[in-house]
This record gives C-alpha cells, sequence and structure tokens, in this order.
C-alpha cells in the first residue's frame, strides 16, 4: 500500500472517532508497522490534517472538529490549571463575571465558586456543583449541547443581551493573527460576540496548543482582548496581549 492510500485510511479512522493512539490504528491497520504510522501521521501533520499530542495520541485538525469534554477535559490538564489560577488574578471581590462553557473555563469555575462574585454562566458543568460556595452562581438557559454541556440559542442570546459583565472569561478553539478567534459553532460564536459586546475586560483562556490554529466560523478579532495561557507566544503577542502564570 502506497503512503497516499495509507494516509487516507487514517484520516478515514480518525473521522470516525475523537482521539486515537497511534496503537489503536495500529491494530486498524495490522500490516502497517508503527514506524511507518508514525512517518505517515507526521506527514498528515505537515499538511495541517491532523494533531499530534503528547502521550501519542492524534486527532483530526478538520476546522469544523470539536471534541467533546469528555475529551477535552483530560488534555492540557496541567496547563488549564495553570490558567484558571493566573484569571483569578484579574477577578476583584463584588465582580460581576461571565464564565462560558469548556474544560479551560470550568477550571476557573470551579476555583471562582471560592470568591465573593456573582458568576453568569451557560456551562452545564455548573449543574455538578455541590457543596458551600461563596459566590452566587446564575445558569443562563437555552437549548443544551450534552457532548460540549453548553447552552446556546435566541433564548440564551436573548438573556445575555440584558446582562453587564465586569469581565467575561470565554473558551475558543482557536487562535489566529490573520482570522483573529475561531471556533466551530455558529450559535456558539454568537454567544460569544454578545457576551464581548456586554464585558468591560474580555479575557480568551486558551492553552498554546490553540496558537495560529484557524476553525470554520469567526468568532471576532483580537482588538480589546487578553489572552490567558500557560506560555507566551512572540508572534501573538505583537497583536494581541498574553497573560500568562509568569506576569
Amino acid at each position: 500500500m502506497i503512503p497516499y492510500e495509507r494516509q487516507q485510511l487514517v484520516l478515514q479512522h480518525l473521522s470516525e472517532s475523537d482521539l486515537l493512539k497511534i496503537e489503536d490504528l495500529q491494530e486498524l491497520l495490522p500490516d502497517t508497522s508503527v514506524s511507518t504510522l508514525r512517518r505517515d501521521l507526521k506527514e498528515l501533520e505537515k499538511q495541517g490534517r491532523v494533531e499530534m499530542l503528547a502521550g501519542g495520541a492524534v486527532r483530526l485538525n478538520a476546522v469544523s472538529h470539536e471534541l467533546g469534554v469528555m475529551v477535552t477535559g483530560a488534555l492540557h490538564a496541567a496547563e488549564k490549571e495553570r490558567m484558571a489560577q493566573r484569571a483569578l488574578e484579574e477577578v476583584s471581590d463584588g465582580d460581576t463575571v461571565y464564565l462560558d462553557s469548556g474544560t479551560s473555563c470550568t477550571a476557573l469555575l470551579r476555583h471562582l465558586i471560592d470568591r465573593d462574585v456573582t458568576i453568569y454562566t451557560a456551562n452545564g458543568s455548573a449543574c455538578y456543583i455541590t457543596g458551600d460556595m461563596r459566590a452566587q452562581v446564575i445558569i443562563i438557559g437555552g437549548a443544551y449541547n450534552p457532548r460540549t454541556l453548553s447552552m446556546t440559542g435566541p433564548i440564551t442570546e436573548g438573556i445575555l443581551k440584558d446582562l453587564y459583565f465586569d469581565e467575561a472569561f470565554l473558551g475558543v478553539n482557536a487562535v489566529s493573527i490573520d482570522r483573529g478567534v475561531t471556533n466551530p459553532s455558529h450559535d456558539e460564536a454568537i454567544k460569544k460576540q454578545l457576551v464581548k459586546e456586554n464585558s468591560n475586560r474580555t479575557y480568551i483562556l486558551c492553552d498554546s496548543s490553540k496558537f495560529h490554529r484557524v476553525s470554520n466560523v469567526r468568532v471576532f478579532g483580537l482588538d480589546g482582548l487578553s489572552i490567558i495561557s500557560e506560555t507566551g507566544d512572540d508572534q501573538l503577542g505583537r497583536y494581541v496581549e498574553i497573560l500568562t502564570p509568569d506576569n
């Protein structure tokens, strides 16, 4: 089998699963060695078709591909925790805060509930919080997506139009210099646009694996944003403020 045929089969298998390890792909292509698969995956990564992850996993890099929270929650967990700790420094007691859906914002939510703030969120993960909390948490309703634990749609948008926030923390799928902030969902894009318009300060929670990538729906440009990430980026840093645990 020539490399092109193998690579097309790899893409076909990945399109049917959110995330695969190289060992999983070898079981699907038993006549192909691990070293050959790695060469094929590296070539596909150069073409921007797949993304290689720590631990030997691989996923599609298609612009419309959105992983469920069960998968993304396990990716870059340490980085998300550091980002959440950095984001806490931007919030003062008494503030009204918007927290987006997504695993990065959920990491922040777990810490922010112990502050004297008001939290508005369309993140369904808030429903799993139990026990005492200092924050007042208000969950915004709408059409529920069980894959992302997010509420969107006309009901959500109607509520957000009349709410104003001191800080908003938004999750995203991709950030690039040319295309700005992008994600796979038009409904999510509209929600984020409304929140940004009604917030005094808007922060993007974004680990560096999403830098210099593009998804298929434009959310907004980089103007007026701050990115909170686990590390900086010299290229993006010329166009947008990047806050890291070290600054």
